[in-house]
């Protein structure tokens, strides 16, 4: 009979709930006695665990963003900090959420075993973290094949299991059905925009890819335009900002990999949604704006020369970043008309996504980090 453990989870924004939730499936499939609490959403949630406080009021960016947020952020603490005094759980699984879950990690102080799931960007900005790491963190479980490498040559444990996009990553219908369920026409060009996941990115990035899209349009007639929404953003703020575009575009919720199916080009707010894309092969440009202040706070610290993570993974610019003060329409929408018509162009960029598949490692990611995380609670 299995062991009985417990095991608290955090993480706190909507691809950190959806990664805990696989993971969490994938430890009751091994051990259909293990006990899951901790912080996350409904995905969280619906795979079993029980929530102490849902990640709806946590999400930020930017430091100003987590400078009104930092009574909210303490009184998490606190209450983690509570539940494991009180319950005495056998390990806490961070995932992402960097800010808050090495600040957690150091308050927890070694009390409990402390893994680290989808690694905070270290190796892009504040190397100082590694310090952090190398001291309060027990385990590190890596979803890219550099991260290993990374960790290891400051000696801290790391593991990596591969991508868990890679199992998730799939359309529910063909492009055919997409088109006709959601009134589409066959034969038009078909743009999907992504302006991210969170209310102050979709402000800041939409309205560029809407100009865009309008210029793309005034370039190439015969387009349609589609808007992938996530289903945690509110729906007002997508209506706000499309009625001031003289745009014909659908707002299609909670079908991004159908969208980016049936698209021919797409606008991507840089962040996982770049990874998304690219295991899809389907050819788009990076386009990412921040507030100024937090821009100029934030840019400093970047010591890689790109931030989309579909080229950090590659090691070389294969797909154009149109970041801050280059994120000009007119320059997005020359860029896109030229892949659109020039199918060499094309072929060459879906070849280079191909290989990005392949560095991720192989399906299951989220079964091979269920079985490190018991194989280290056993030892």
């Amino acid at each position: 009979m299995a062991e009985k453990k417990h095991i608290v989870i955090v993480c706190g924004e909507a691809s950190g709930d959806l990664n805990a939730s696989l993971l969490i499936r994938s430890l009751k499939a091994i051990n259909p006695q293990i006990k899951i609490s901790g912080v996350g959403g409904s995905m969280m949630r619906e795979s079993g665990a029980e929530i102490y406080q849902d990640i709806k009021e946590f999400s930020a960016i930017g430091l100003f963003d987590v400078l009104k947020k930092l009574p909210r952020f303490f009184a998490l603490k606190k209450l983690l900090l509570e539940k494991i005094n009180s319950q005495k759980p056998d390990a806490i699984v961070l995932i992402d959420f960097s800010g808050f879950n090495l600040r957690l990690a150091k308050a927890i102080n070694k009390k409990i075993p402390v893994i680290y799931y989808i690694s905070p960007q270290v190796w892009a900005s504040r190397q100082g973290r590694v310090n952090t790491i190398k001291e309060y963190i027990d385990k590190m479980i890596v979803v890219f094949r550099f991260e290993e490498e990374f960790y290891r040559k400051f000696g801290i444990n790391a593991e990596f299991v591969g991508h868990p996009l890679l199992d998730i990553v799939k359309p529910t219908m063909n492009k055919e059905e997409f088109l006709m369920k959601f009134s589409l026409t066959p034969g038009k060009t078909t743009i999907a925009l992504l302006p991210g996941s969170r209310k102050q990115e979709i402000t800041n990035i939409l309205p560029i890819m809407l100009k865009t899209a309008s210029l793309i349009k005034a370039g190439l007639n015969n387009t349609q335009f589609i808007i992938a929404k996530p289903m945690q953003v509110e729906w007002n703020i997508y209506n706000c900002l499309v009625a001031g575009s003289n745009l014909d575009i659908r707002i299609i919720e909670g079908l991004t990999y159908d969208c980016l199916n049936s698209a021919d080009f797409s606008l991507v707010a840089s962040g996982t949604a770049t990874l998304e894309t690219a295991l899809m092969k389907k050819p788009f440009a990076i386009i990412y704006k921040m507030d100024l202040l937090n821009y100029l706070l934030y840019r400093p610290q970047v010591k890689l020369p790109y931030i989309g993570m579909v080229n950090i993974v590659a090691q070389k610019k294969i797909i154009p970043e149109f970041i801050q003060f280059q994120a000009l329409p007119e320059k997005i929408a020359r860029y896109a008309l030229q892949i659109l018509q020039n199918p060499a162009e094309t072929k060459e960029m879906q070849d280079n996504l191909g290989n990005i598949r392949f560095s991720l490692g192989e399906t299951g990611a989220a079964n091979r980090a269920a079985q490190a995380i018991l194989n280290f609670l056993h030892k």
